[in-house]
This record gives structure tokens, sequence and C-alpha cells, in this order.
């Protein structure tokens, strides 16, 4: 019979564990004894047979190395002889694999699968969160440069992503302080070299870009192109304007800043844009503080220099029958250009870039969720068709210039087209 009901029959009457007595040093079998026995048979400090509780006190060893910390080896002293379930193994003896033994982790410290996945999640979850918050700060930043006069012509609608709303993309031929480029306004009135519609949102997409040499009534100052509204009144005559124009109502504005749209355009890495071939020079060239454009025919990918040099040019000397309706279409195909690469996988790299970027390339009454919102809807509405309004004949102004004249059954035409999406 073994010494005590825990302790299991081994062959040669050895248990499957080791017993200290209280009292008793550990290593008195390895240095020689150290401590004596009373009468009763305890060590020093021990029980006494007949106390009604063992004589021995059981000590869990602890791990010794790493190997034994992590699960993947060493003694079982949980219960004599027997890991959890009964299973039995010898002393010195490897735990099998699958047992959970106590106070012991399961498996170890590798990598896997899961662990692989789990920490790509999280890199990416994090990526995206500090190109949210990029964003809206920057968003934030550039809502308030709108004038308030612009905000008040607005009229109100739902959400970008879940209602339709006609946007009113407006680029000005002023330019920043300190710029080279001749005869180039930097303070003053300045007229609007890019008048585009984008109705979007509600799963629609559709855009309208009006000449800038149309003649229209602007209020307050009779018959003249539409571009001097905004030398009049800024864009919230603009914005008056056109819904006078249009019978619609502008529900946002979008002002292009032509010092940090190139900017935007690198940040995205370029974008992609077809086009015939094109011999531009902006304001005397390069080499007069302008800007020179080549391209043959064909697909190219432009930085935002060339980009924005494209979208300005109004003569090509490579074809000179292209006038500002060509204009109007290049600079809708660059949008597309834009929204194509923003929508990439490759711009996923480079998000923070282009979410700081981004809101900073123009002014808008959009705040950061609302502006989040409108992209968001391009994205998912697809690249609309190039739609530009066109003129049937000329009209002679007041001052004896001349400008474009719309007929009104191809300017009902446009607008019901554009509204439809």
């Amino acid at each position: 019979m073994p010494d005590h009901p825990d302790e299991p029959d081994r062959p040669g009457g050895e248990p499957s564990y080791r017993i200290y007595r209280a009292g008793e040093d550990r290593y008195a079998g390895r240095r020689g004894e150290r401590g004596g026995r009373d009468a009763d048979g305890a060590g020093s400090g021990g029980r006494a047979p007949g106390d009604g509780e063992p004589e021995y006190t059981r000590y869990r060893s602890k791990p010794r190395g790493l190997r034994e910390r992590f699960g993947r080896g060493g003694d079982d002293l949980g219960a004599p002889g027997a890991a959890p379930g009964g299973d039995r193994f010898e002393p010195g003896q490897r735990a099998r694999r699958g047992l959970r033994l106590p106070g012991r982790r399961r498996g170890g410290s590798g990598i896997t699968p899961g662990r692989v996945v789990k920490w790509l999640l999280l890199a990416v979850g994090g990526w995206l969160v500090l190109s949210l918050a990029l964003f809206l700060v920057s968003a934030q930043i550039q809502k308030g440069k709108v004038s308030d006069e612009a905000k008040a012509a607005l009229t109100d609608a739902g959400y970008p992503l879940t209602s339709p709303n006609n946007v009113l993309i407006l680029g000005s031929d002023q330019r920043p302080a300190g710029t080279k480029e001749p005869g180039a306004s930097t303070s003053g009135p300045s007229r609007s070299d890019t008048i585009m519609l984008w109705r979007v949102g509600g799963g629609e997409s559709a855009r309208l870009s009006i000449p800038r040499d149309t003649v229209v009534d602007i209020p307050g100052h009779g018959r003249q192109k539409i571009n001097a509204a905004y030398a009049y009144g800024g864009a919230a005559l603009s914005i008056d304007t056109i819904e006078q124009y249009l019978g619609i109502p502008v529900n946002h504005l979008i002002e292009v800043d032509f010092e940090n749209f190139p900017k935007l355009i690198d940040a995205l890495g370029g974008i992609d844009v077809t086009t015939g071939r094109v011999c531009s020079e902006i304001s005397g060239g390069k080499s007069n503080g302008g800007w020179t454009l080549r391209l043959r025919r064909g697909t190219h990918h432009l930085n935002g220099e060339d980009a924005l040099t494209l979208a300005r040019t109004r003569k090509n000397d490579c074809n000179p029958a292209e006038d500002d309706l060509t204009r109007a279409r290049r600079q809708q195909e660059i949008l597309s250009g834009i929204k194509d690469q923003l929508t990439s996988p490759g711009t996923f790299f480079r998000l923070p870039w282009v979410s700081w970027a981004a809101p900073k390339a123009i002014r808008t009454d959009m705040g950061g969720p609302t502006l989040l919102g409108f992209f968001a809807a391009s994205a998912i509405g697809g690249t609309p068709p190039v739609r530009v309004l066109r003129p049937s004949g000329a009209e002679t102004l007041p001052d004896g210039g001349s400008g474009l004249v719309v007929s009104d059954a191809d300017k009902q035409a446009a607008v019901q087209a554009f509204m439809d999406g």
C-alpha cells in the first residue's frame, strides 16, 4: 500500500512525485541531512502523525525555462502521476501536446496565420483612422475661407451620400501673391475661369460645364458674360446668376485653389488623362514665368503642374480649331482623372497625405463630414459623361464686346439631362 491515499502504485515502489516534509531542506538528499527529526517523526515545524492532516507539504515546482513557461514540456506536479483528465505520465516524460497543465499557457509564442491577420487588421484600421482625422481637420480649416454671403446664397439639401446635391465648382483667374506669371491678377476683382455644376448623391452623378463667355443676365449688372459675375460679387453673385439662368438650386460651393491644386495631384502620384496633341503656353510660357505644355496624342500621366496647365489651356497651337468648349471638356476629364486616382488601390498607401492635401486644394462651405460624404457619393456614382452647354450663336454686348448665346431649347435639354443624373 502507498504511504498516502494520493500516491499511486508504481513499479519499484517509487512515487511519481517528490515529497518534502515540512521544515525539511529540499536538497538534503543532495547535500546531506541538515535538519533532524523529532520523536514523533516530524521535521521541525512539521505536523505529527495523528493530527488528522497529511504529514507532509506538497510544493509545485516553478518553470525552469522558457520552454516550461510557455507550456512546451516539463513534469506535471498538479496531481500525483497524472495530468488533468486522468492521463498518467512518468517522471521526466514530457506532457503530450493538447494537455493543458495547471499554471501553463497553451501553445507557444510563434507566428500563426491568425496573429498575422489580426495585426494586419489593426495596422489597416490605424492607417484609416489617421487618414480620417487628417481629412476632417484639414476640411474644417478650409470651411472658414468661404464668405458668409456665399454661404447664405446656397440652398439647403440633404446629406450628399444619400440625397442628390448640385455642387458649383468655380476656378478664378486670380493667382497667389508672389506669382511670376506676367499679367496675373493677385488682388482686386477676378473672373471665373472654370464654371461647372456637379450633381452627386443618392446614386446620381452628372456634370454640366458652362463656357465662361456665355452671355447671361447678371442681377444688378445687366447683360454680361457669365464669368463677370465673380468679378462683380464673388462666389455669392455667381451662385445667384447661375440659379437664375438655369432655374435650378445650387446646394454647395467648391472654389479651386490654384496654389494647392497641383499639390493634391502630386500627393495622388499624378493622374492619367487622354488627350489629342497639345502645344500650349500659358502667360508667355515657362521661360517668362508662365507654363509650357507639350503632349502627344494619347494617354499621359500628368503631375500637378502639367494637369493645371492643361486645365487652363484655351489656345492650342497644335490644333487652332479648339475653343473654350474643348477647354471645358478637358476640365471634366481632369476631374475624372482625379476621382479615378482617388479610388485606385494604390492610393491607400498615400492616404494620409492625400487626406490632408485634398481639402486644402479647394475652398468650400462643406465641413469635414459633408465633404467626406461628397467624395464617397462621387465614387459610388461612377464617372458621368462629359456635358458642356453648347452655344448656338453670338451676341454683341453693350461695351462692344461679344459673347456666346445658348438657345432656350438647348439650355432646357441640357438642364433636364443634368437633373436626371
